[in-house]
């Protein structure tokens, strides 16, 4: 069921508010159709260097550039009204200071229009969060799995299924709160652990792969449309258009080769004399 909403589009502070109530519903989108269509039904719709991965084939989401993101994140803002539009800052656009990211942070918001920007990391980029909040920038943080961290990582496996472990997670979760940010996305972090920050820090979280009990949730929506071939086990596929549309291509392909399209009722016929 649609949410009406007659009110202007939702902010950061909107979202902040949103702490412990009604949970925060949130999908990726690159274009403006998907953007409204999701726009309809979402508080936030993210801008997602995931981008990389399902538009262009890459591996990681490591190589996405700021221009790529800019370009998806004018495409989101131009097919969506009322939903807060949150554009990832792609890997190497923030980490070298915090003048950089505020420059790539500026950069993303002046071009594309967008509400808040989204950056990985806990801990170790708490001071860049800060920096850019006091200078007017809103952020969302990103602690568990960051994908961007790949090469370090070596593997997208899930965070925090060692109770030992949890310490150092709980601890970037805190930071970028205490540092700021709006919200906080926890990605493939075990259920126990997620719910347990949930409960500990002041900003809603976002869940990925992570509880029920998080302020709110986000998926890629091509993973849960069923359009990407492999999805993580978090992932629940509320439909599988993949071999619907790939039935339609091949249809279409069939019907050109036997000349059966265009039909009478797909042509423009010439003018009868008057």
């Amino acid at each position: 069921m649609s949410v009406h909403r007659d009110e202007k589009r939702l902010t950061a502070p909107d979202i902040l508010a949103r702490k412990g109530g009604v949970p925060i519903t949130m999908l990726t989108s690159y274009h403006a159709h998907t953007a409204g269509l999701c726009d309809r039904h979402c508080d936030s719709i993210l801008v997602g260097d995931s981008l990389g991965m399902v538009m262009h084939g890459l591996e990681t989401t490591v190589p996405v550039t700021l221009d790529m993101m800019i370009l998806q994140g004018l495409a989101v803002m131009r097919g969506s009204k009322r939903a807060l539009v949150v554009v990832d800052m792609p890997f190497g656009s923030y980490e070298a200071s915090k003048e950089q990211a505020f420059h790539s942070a500026a950069r993303i918001m002046k071009e594309t229009g967008c509400g808040a920007i989204k950056l990985e990391g806990g801990v170790r980029m708490a001071e860049t969060v800060r920096f850019l909040v006091e200078r007017g920038i809103p952020v969302m943080g990103h602690v568990g799995l960051t994908p961007q961290s790949i090469n370090t990582l070596g593997s997208f496996r899930a965070q925090g299924r060692d109770p030992a472990n949890w310490g150092p997670i709980e601890a970037d979760a805190k930071a970028v709160a205490d540092a700021g940010a709006f919200a906080v996305v926890l990605e493939a972090i075990a259920e126990p652990l997620a719910a347990k920050i949930t409960r500990d820090v002041p900003i809603p979280t976002i869940g990925i792969g992570a509880s029920a009990a998080c302020d709110g949730q986000v998926l890629v929506l091509e993973d849960m449309l069923g359009l990407s071939p492999w999805v993580p086990k978090f992932v629940k596929r509320y439909a599988d258009l993949g071999p619907s549309i790939e039935a339609a291509v091949a249809a279409y392909a069939e019907e050109v080769r036997s000349r059966a399209f265009p039909g009478p009722e797909n042509v423009y016929p010439v003018k009868k004399p008057s």
